[in-house]
């Protein structure tokens, strides 16, 4: 009857080790033999993870601008600025919710334009994937396509739902028809973090601290706004007499599409 080896305290003279349990030859060998390759393939994998060359962190750009995604005429006399996360439930329930009128009865009829820009806050740990998926949507002028479906899919690709949330959000792109190529080379590179950290500091230097928020007119109205709330103000706005209407700039991103369809994007100036 063969003895039991056990370990004593921390040495290895109690443990047989691969190499003496190979000496020893029998049905154990081979399997002993195996175990050890495994180890040291599995050292090397880990070592290897460790030590790969990885993707340079961008950097934040302090001269780089706030940009904003714009929907309706630039023209239109009042503008909204929507501080927004792409993760907050909040924002979640505004876009699916409210924001469907606001497009019907505030910027169809030419009475206001609506700026989107990224307030990701830290407490989401995945919304800068979705931002950035939104960005490289813009590339191929079809931001607020992609706005909306990551809104309505929010289950979808939240902390909540996965910790890998870059696909379904390449599913959603996908099913928009995005040139997947491009679109995927965005996200690799995280071409448009950058900018999305600038939005994020314009956002900082407000004094936003909750999303959504909402810019009107110079004042800052935290929370999700009713539309009855909200066409109040922008009523108050109309009543105010108005001076000569601000230019857009050219350097914003833009797209065709029309304001109803969530498809339209037209220059923007940086945020005020």
């Amino acid at each position: 009857m063969a003895k039991k080896v056990e370990s004593k305290g921390r040495g290895t003279a109690g443990r047989p080790s691969v190499v003496r349990a190979a000496k020893r030859g029998g049905p154990g060998q081979k399997f002993w033999i195996a175990l050890g390759a495994l180890a040291i393939a599995g050292i090397g994998a880990v070592s290897w993870a460790a030590n790969r060359p990885k993707a340079a962190p961008v950097a934040f750009d302090p001269n780089l601008k706030a940009k904003g995604y714009l929907l309706g005429n630039a023209s239109a006399p009042v503008e909204i600025i929507q501080y927004a996360d792409f993760e907050c439930p909040s924002c979640g329930q505004y876009a699916t919710v409210t924001e469907p009128d606001v497009r019907t009865r505030l910027v169809n009829t030419g009475k206001v334009r609506i700026k989107y820009l990224d307030f990701p806050l830290a407490m989401h740990p995945n919304t800068w994937d979705a931002s950035l998926a939104a960005s490289c949507a813009n590339d191929q002028g079809k931001f607020w396509e992609m706005h909306d479906l990551i809104f309505a899919n929010q289950d979808r690709w939240n902390g909540e739902a996965t910790k890998k949330p870059r696909k379904p959000l390449g599913t959603i792109a996908q099913g928009l028809g995005l040139d997947m190529t491009k679109y995927d080379a965005c996200m690799d590179a995280e071409t448009h973090r950058a900018q999305i950290q600038a939005n994020e500091a314009e956002g900082e230097r407000r004094g936003i601290s909750q999303t959504p928020s909402f810019v009107i007119g110079g004042q800052l109205y935290p929370g999700a706004l009713s539309f009855d709330a909200l066409n109040k103000i922008v009523e108050a706005e109309l009543a105010k007499p108005r001076k000569a209407a601000s230019q857009a700039d050219s350097s914003a991103p833009t797209a065709p599409g029309d304001a109803k369809k969530g498809a339209s994007l037209t220059p923007t100036t940086k945020s005020k």
